[in-house]
C-alpha cells in the first residue's frame, strides 16, 4: 500500500524556520517526482516546490524561492521541504505528493499520491 506521511508543520512566528518531512512507503521517492503543494483557507491548492525522480532537478514557485530548500533522504526514503524566513502567507495545509511520470510540475492532477497535510501557521 503506497503511502505519504507529512510531519513537521506547527505555528512559528514571521521570520522563523520548519522542516517539513514527507515519508513514503511502498514506494521509492527516489523513483517518482516528489513535490509540496499548499492551501490557505479559502484559495486553491497551489505548487511550492518539487524534486524530480532520478537527477533529483528541483524547482520553486516564485515566493518562495531563497528561502525554501526542497532535499531528499534516500536512505530514509523521506523528501524534506526546508522553510526559512517564514511570512504570515505561508500560512496553509502543505502536502506532498508523489508521480509516477510528470510533465507539469506544478499541476495537480499530474500526481498519483497524496499525503493527509500538515498545518503550518505563521502568526505574531
Amino acid at each position: 500500500q503506497v503511502q505519504l506521511v507529512e510531519s513537521g508543520g506547527g505555528a512559528v512566528q514571521p521570520g522563523g524556520a520548519l522542516r517539513l518531512s514527507c515519508a513514503g512507503s511502498g514506494l521509492s521517492v527516489d523513483k517518482l517526482s516528489i513535490g509540496w503543494f499548499r492551501q490557505a483557507p479559502g484559495k486553491e491548492r497551489e505548487g511550492v516546490s518539487v524534486i524530480r525522480s532520478r537527477e533529483g532537478s528541483t524547482d520553486y514557485e516564485n515566493s518562495v524561492k531563497g528561502r525554501f530548500t526542497i532535499s531528499r533522504d534516500n536512505a530514509k526514503n523521506t523528501v524534506y521541504l526546508q522553510m526559512d524566513s517564514l511570512k504570515p502567507e505561508d500560512t496553509a495545509v502543505y502536502y506532498c505528493a508523489a508521480a509516477l511520470n510528470i510533465v507539469s510540475v506544478w499541476v495537480l492532477s499530474e500526481y498519483d499520491y497524496w499525503g493527509q497535510g500538515t498545518q503550518v501557521t505563521v502568526s505574531s
